[in-house]
């Protein structure tokens, strides 16, 4: 395989997850981050080619959203303000702060996509035990580090960032203690990159808010956990080894996995955006009966047009599996799409500039597509875990120093540490 394939399918699974996670910003919390992990997981399985998980693509999705999803019950607004105090302590610790809630992300979502890969007829991952063990260790997690300890990272905001690592503890013990290798990759390098790009994003944030950048920052932000986090984890599916996997899922599972994906988070998505309504100031939005129809017409929309890029732009000459997948992941795409321009106003005349780059985001990644051939590395990948780990530490605490350079610090923001 050339190189340049395997740099494209990592890129194009970066591009799908930084768009949904962008426009998950106009959402917020598990179920905003659930559908950019449907999207994102919908995208992994279309780049990835493999005829075995086409068979079991919607386990693999609804495992992507459950993971990528369950850390959104952190907050972290409190640790972007800490970034920009105009002290080397409080911003080091705003920075690295926003790696660790980053890194959460990534290392539960890229975990569960991992296990969701690498289970097969010879080793099945036992999800009820796992689920049972992540329960426990969010709470032991949650009783030693904050009820014991007070290790607050936002007061007086929730802590639940500490439930989400102990979870993810349990998750990495799990995937060691029964040798799941390859989906450890997973969950590491996506725990890599999407602590970065939370990081990064949020430098990238400051940067324009200090330039007055006539453009919405928070979402670049956004843009940049989901584009890095997306980028590790792809590089990790892509140069790992995967067991061939040729047994179905049976029907309950495929049926509870298609009610994840088609039905509850999107519900769930639905009734937590568009109980704030009334910012949108809409009488129309007010009616539940036009609602109800311009959602059941916009996912008609969405559908039809997905099967016709599918079957007219890239080929009538891919398998039905292919052809599955993609047309799940265009959906989900413009339908997130269409919603994030619903619960904005953009219909009613609100333009925000963050908004038709969606659009040209799904397009370029469509057109990127139609240039991909074989995504796997044929050759094995060996990992320099610690290097790799404390290289990006450093790359980080750089951000800070970067920050009191050319911000300065703003006295209006609470400091975590001392006063301003």
């Amino acid at each position: 395989m050339k190189k340049n394939q395997l740099t494209l399918a990592i890129l194009l699974v970066g591009i799908a997850f930084a768009t949904a996670w962008a426009i998950r910003g106009q959402f917020g919390h598990e179920p905003g981050a659930a559908m950019a992990g449907i999207v994102g997981g919908a995208a992994l399985v279309w780049v990835a080619k493999r005829k075995d998980w086409h068979a079991k693509m919607l386990p693999i999705i609804a495992s992507t959203a459950i993971g990528w999803g369950t850390t959104g019950m952190i907050s972290y607004g409190m640790v972007v303000g800490y970034c920009r105090v105009g002290d080397l302590l409080n911003s080091t610790y705003g920075y690295l702060s926003l790696f660790v809630i980053g890194g959460l992300f990534g290392l539960i979502g890229g975990g569960l996509t991992g296990l969701s890969l690498n289970s097969s007829p010879g080793k099945r991952v036992r999800w009820a035990t796992l689920f049972a063990e992540m329960v426990a260790g969010g709470v032991v997690g949650y009783f030693f580090l904050i009820e014991q300890a007070e290790l607050l990272m936002t007061p007086p905001r929730s802590e639940a960032w500490a439930i989400c690592l102990g979870a993810g503890v349990a998750l990495v013990a799990y995937m060691l203690r029964n040798g799941f290798h390859s989906a450890f990759r997973v969950s590491f390098h996506a725990m890599l990159g999407a602590g970065f790009g939370f990081s990064f994003g949020n430098l990238l944030q400051t940067i324009g808010t200090v330039m007055e950048l006539p453009f919405n920052m928070w979402n670049v932000m956004e843009y940049n956990i989901g584009f890095w986090g997306g980028c590790g984890m792809a590089y990790a599916v892509f140069t790992s080894e995967w067991p061939i996997d040729t047994e179905k899922p049976d029907k309950t599972r495929n049926a509870l996995s298609l009610a994840v994906i088609g039905l509850i988070i999107p519900f769930f998505v639905w009734k937590d955006a568009f109980t704030l309504q009334e910012t949108l100031k809409s009488p129309f939005l007010h009616n539940d009966t036009s609602v109800a129809w311009m959602l059941a017409i916009g996912t008609l929309l969405m559908l039809g047009l997905a099967y016709f890029i599918i079957r007219k732009k890239l080929g009538k000459d891919e398998t039905p599996g292919t052809q599955q997948a993609g047309t799940l992941f265009i959906t989900m795409m413009l339908l997130y799409i269409f919603w994030s321009y619903l619960i904005t106003g953009l219909f009613m005349g609100n333009f925000r500039s963050e908004q038709p780059l969606y659009l040209v985001n799904l397009i370029a990644f469509l057109f990127l597509f139609t240039k991909l051939e074989q995504p796997f590395s044929i050759k094995t990948t060996s990992d320099n875990w610690y290097l790799r780990f404390f290289l990006v530490i450093l790359v980080i605490l750089t951000f800070s120093v970067i920050t009191l350079m050319i911000h300065g610090g703003n006295p209006a923001l609470h400091p975590r540490f001392g006063g301003q």
